[in-house]
């Protein structure tokens, strides 16, 4: 009888038997489709730590009890950008564990500003849109609406709008006119200015846009720190939060991507530009994100660092986000790597502490 361990033999079952795959591929999309996702995680306040700690977000309303409570919450509350990587790392099983580009997100609200830990998610998307892709034939565009609910309540924790191509199981037949859904332009001219707040207040910001208003200047900095992605960030935090795409922990698989190796979770990156940029500001809560687009690869050994740019600060209130000691303040951050490389944006709004 054969062995079947002998590399020989064993080579030849591998040949011959079927792979039972994990995912779905372009074509078992339609728009309007509704899937639920199993399993949600239990949030914890362990796992936000731990998230925080490695990419660098030090808010202590997040941390430190007395702190939350100065906030008016009784306890530290998850960190948002704990939340949004759970949310969408429960997702990705269903929608995106066959691989393809993570093009963009839009529309993502916080519906709670303060979501405490124990909180048992439960995540849904539905299909929003389709469409071929001809500069990529072995992929489709899909877009999802996805949205965490307390599975408890049913209330609405987080939600947004997410574009992907998805493996197809046949690839399209070319045009040849090599289009390309990178998306985001490069913007008409540079101001001949840029100018910085003097602090991370909100009045700080309304100071400092005030004095652009009149020049050809903007308001855009860039910040000190830089964190380089290594295992824990590219493979281990994706991991801990559900997410099983093989882009961030299969090295065999991504041997012959056109990344050449295991890629950061893009919201891992995210977290670090925000981190960045957050520890440059007196944040109160966030309050929404808009047209976030992932430019390029990330992979193990790359530092990332910030830059922001400030596109308004004004009084509006957020309803459950009302803060009355803050003003709403607008962004716009980049992060970028050692070599000066883009590889996210997206436009941030977020309560931002008042001096007096």
């Amino acid at each position: 009888m054969t062995e079947w361990t002998d590399p020989e033999a064993f080579a030849q079952l591998l040949d011959r038997a079927e792979t039972k795959e994990k995912g779905n591929c372009f074509e078992d999309f339609a728009a309007g489709d509704t899937i639920e996702h199993d399993p949600g995680l239990v949030l914890s306040r362990r796992a936000s730590e731990c998230w925080m700690g490695q990419t660098l977000n030090y808010d202590p309303t997040y941390w430190r009890p007395s702190v939350a409570k100065s906030a008016g919450h009784d306890e530290p509350p998850v960190h948002p950008d704990y939340l949004l990587a759970c949310v969408m790392g429960a997702s990705v099983e269903d929608l995106s564990e066959k691989g393809g580009y993570f093009l963009g997100r839009d529309g993502l609200r916080y519906h709670d500003p303060a979501v405490s830990p124990g909180t048992e998610l439960r995540v849904e998307s539905t299909v929003e849109a389709t469409r071929e892709s001809s500069s990529r034939p072995e992929f489709g565009i899909v877009t999802w609406e996805t949205t965490g609910y307390d599975a408890d309540t049913g209330d609405r924790l987080v939600s947004y709008n997410r574009t992907n191509m998805i493996s197809r199981r046949e690839p399209m037949a070319s045009d040849g006119s090599g289009e390309t859904e990178a998306s985001g332009g490069s913007e008409p001219g540079l101001p001949d200015e840029l100018l910085t707040p003097d602090g991370g207040y909100f009045e700080d910001f309304r100071e400092v846009l005030d004095r652009a208003a009149d020049r050809d200047a903007a308001v855009a900095y860039r910040h000190e720190r830089g964190r380089t992605m290594d295992d824990t960030t590219v493979a281990a935090l994706p991991l801990a939060t559900l997410n099983t795409a093989k882009q961030h922990h299969n090295a065999d698989v991504m041997a012959d991507s056109p990344s050449g190796e295991i890629v950061a979770y893009g919201d891992v990156t995210r977290s670090v530009a925000l981190a960045h940029a957050r520890s440059d500001e007196e944040t109160v809560c966030e309050v929404t994100c808009d047209d976030e687009r992932f430019h390029d690869f990330v992979t193990t050994g790359d530092t990332i660092y910030g830059f922001t740019r400030v596109l308004d600060a004004n009084e509006a209130d957020q309803p459950g986000h009302s803060h009355p000691q803050s003003g709403e303040v607008t962004f716009r951050h980049y992060a970028f790597d050692q070599t000066g490389r883009p590889v996210y944006s997206g436009t941030r709004t977020a309560l931002i502490r008042k001096r007096t």
